[in-house]
C-alpha cells in the first residue's frame, strides 16, 4: 500500500483538505456592483445638459410645530426689520409652507428668478469696505437732495466714517495718522500723491477740486481713506481767499449749510471733513456749531487741522458728542525734504509719549517724497500708520 492509487476504493484513504474559499465572495460581488453602478450614474448625469438639476428632488425642511418656530418678519422669511429684504442664502428661493395634520410645518424651497422688488440690504462689515468694492459708495449711506447725493447714517446705524474707514490691526501700539490735503486741485500732483503714497496715508480732497469722483475711485482702489477738505473763513479773508464753497461768519446758518451740502455732494466714500484755513470761522461758536452738528448727524468725523489756537471745534465737539480729532503737527510748513523728515520724527516722539498722533501736510512733491520715505521705515520701528477715522473719538460732555 505504498500510495492511494493502490488502496481499495473507499478504504484507508487520507482525508482531503477542505477547499479554499472562493475569492469572489458575496460582499465582493456587492461592492463591485455598487462601484459599476456609481460610475454609470456619474457618466449619465455628466452627459445631461443640466447636470444633476433634473435628477434631484425638491429640498424640504421640517420645522417643529407652533410654539417653537420663530416669528416670520413682515415681508417674508427673508425680510429684516420693517419688511426690508436682506441678502441671505434663501433670498433667491421661492418658499412654500405646508402645515401637516400633526401641526408640523414643512417648507419647500424652489428656485425662482430674482425680480428685484423691494429694497435690498447687502450685509457688509461695519468697519471698512472690502477692497474689491471700496471705490463704490454704499447706496444705503446716501440720500438724494437738491445739492447732490449727501452722506447719511444707514437704517442699521452704520455711519460713513465706519463704512469707509481704513481697517487697522486693533492693537494698542503706537499709532500715527498722516493726512495729505489739497488733492484734486492739480491733476499731476493728485495723480502722483495717489500713486506714490502708501495706502495707509489718508488723502483729503479739496471741495473745489476737479474730477473728484475719478480721483476718489483711484484713491480708494489704492487703499486710502479719504476726507473732504472744506474751506472756512480765515481772519485775513481779504488777502487769503480759501476759494469756492467757503463758509463764512455773519451768514445765516442755512446759507452756510447749503454751501456745505453743495461741497459734500461733489464726492462720496469719505469718512469726514477737515478744514482748510478758517481761523475766524473756527473761533465763532454761533457759526461753527450748526455746521459741526450737521456733520456729526451725517455720521462723519470732523478733523481740525490744528492751525488755529483760537479754534472752538474741540469744545463744541464735546458739547454735541461729535466724532472729532485734531492734528498735532503741520508737517510741511517749510518745504524741505529733510525738514519734513524731522517733523515726522517729532510726530513719532509725540505718538510714543501719548499713544497716538496726527500729522497733516499738503500734496507738494517734497511732502509726498518725504512721507513716502518715512513710512517705508516706520513699520520696522513698531509704528502702525492708520486712517484718520481710527483716531477720532467722541469727547465727553463738559
Amino acid at each position: 500500500m505504498g500510495t492511494d492509487i493502490h488502496a481499495p476504493l473507499g478504504q484507508d484513504r487520507k482525508p482531503r483538505p477542505a477547499p479554499a474559499p472562493s475569492r469572489l465572495s458575496a460582499g465582493g460581488v456587492f461592492f463591485a456592483a455598487a462601484a459599476i453602478a456609481m460610475i454609470g450614474f456619474s457618466t449619465w448625469t455628466a452627459l445631461l445638459p443640466s447636470g444633476l438639476r433634473t435628477a434631484l428632488p425638491e429640498i424640504s425642511a421640517i420645522v417643529p410645530g407652533p410654539g417653537t418656530e420663530a416669528a416670520t418678519p413682515p415681508g417674508g422669511p427673508d425680510s429684516g426689520p420693517g419688511g426690508v429684504r436682506r441678502e441671505t442664502g434663501l433670498s433667491g428661493a421661492g418658499v412654500e409652507r405646508t402645515v401637516t395634520d400633526d401641526g408640523a410645518i414643512v417648507r419647500t424651497f424652489k428656485p425662482r428668478p430674482r425680480n428685484g422688488d423691494g429694497p435690498l440690504v447687502i450685509e457688509a462689515s461695519r468697519i471698512g469696505q472690502d477692497p474689491r468694492s471700496a471705490a463704490f459708495p454704499n447706496e444705503d449711506l446716501l440720500e438724494d437732495t437738491p445739492e447732490g447725493r449727501l452722506p447719511i447714517v444707514g437704517s442699521d446705524g452704520t455711519r460713513p466714517m465706519e463704512q469707509y474707514a481704513r481697517p487697522w490691526s486693533g492693537a494698542r501700539a503706537t499709532r500715527i495718522a498722516i493726512v495729505v490735503g489739497g488733492l484734486g486741485l492739480s491733476q499731476t500732483g493728485t495723480q502722483r500723491a495717489i500713486r506714490e503714497l502708501p495706502g495707509e496715508v489718508t488723502l483729503a480732497f479739496a471741495a473745489s477740486g476737479n474730477s473728484l469722483p475719478r480721483w476718489m475711485q483711484e484713491a480708494r482702489r489704492g487703499g486710502h481713506e479719504i476726507l473732504l477738505q472744506m474751506p472756512l473763513e480765515p481772519f485775513d479773508a481779504a488777502d487769503s481767499d480759501p476759494g469756492p464753497y467757503t463758509l463764512q461768519v455773519g451768514r445765516k446758518a442755512e446759507r452756510n449749510l447749503a454751501d456745505l451740502h453743495r461741497a459734500m455732494g461733489r464726492l462720496t466714500n469719505y469718512t469726514g471733513i477737515v478744514n482748510h484755513m478758517g481761523g475766524r470761522f473756527l473761533a465763532d461758536a454761533d457759526a461753527l456749531e450748526p455746521v459741526m452738528r450737521d456733520i456729526a448727524g451725517r455720521g462723519l468725523l470732523f478733523l481740525d487741522d490744528g492751525s488755529s489756537a483760537q479754534s472752538l471745534s474741540g469744545t463744541i465737539a464735546g458739547a454735541i458728542e461729535a466724532p472729532y480729532a485734531v492734528a498735532d503737527l503741520q508737517l510741511d510748513g517749510e518745504l524741505s525734504h529733510d525738514t519734513i523728515l524731522r517733523k515726522l520724527d517729532e510726530l513719532e516722539r509725540l505718538a510714543r509719549r501719548n499713544g497716538t498722533a496726527i500729522g497733516i501736510a499738503s500734496a507738494f512733491d517734497e511732502s509726498v517724497d518725504a512721507i513716502r520715505d518715512w513710512c517705508e521705515e516706520a513699520s520696522g520701528r513698531g509704528i502702525e500708520i492708520v486712517g484718520a477715522a481710527a483716531l477720532a473719538g467722541i469727547p465727553a460732555k463738559r
